[in-house]
């Protein structure tokens, strides 16, 4: 219950910080894609589908923005790679030269935040 509540909440914000982000670094990367979706994934912080979408957690909203830019540019580089190959990390690192340290924060971040408590 409290998980939905979050989501419905946050959910207009992560859109806007998704969207923006990806307007961003999409600049430089000029990749086609068909939408962006934000949803509530337990395991997940982005995914990236054969047929163009572009999915982020909605807990993006709560990332440091170092975090959030690092998760949007890892899930546009799937649009070109569709694997965590050579060529996949060498994209990334054209816009996030430090992946390695950032991807490890991100998997810790979770463990770490406590997420805002909501009146039930």
């Amino acid at each position: 219950p409290q998980e939905k509540k979050l989501f419905a909440i946050y959910k207009q914000k992560a859109f806007k910080v998704a969207f923006d982000l990806v307007a961003e670094h999409n600049k430089h990367y000029n990749l086609l894609f068909k939408k962006i979706a934000i949803r509530n994934s337990r395991s997940r912080w982005g995914s990236c589908s054969s047929k163009g979408t572009l999915s982020f957690n909605y807990k993006i909203a709560f990332l440091p923005e170092h975090l959030a830019d690092y998760l949007v540019v890892h899930e546009l580089c799937h649009l070109k790679e569709r694997n965590h190959g050579k060529d996949f990390w060498s994209l990334v690192s054209q816009k996030v030269p430090d992946y390695v340290v950032r991807r490890k924060e991100l998997r810790n971040f979770e463990r770490t935040f406590k997420f805002p408590a909501i009146g039930i």
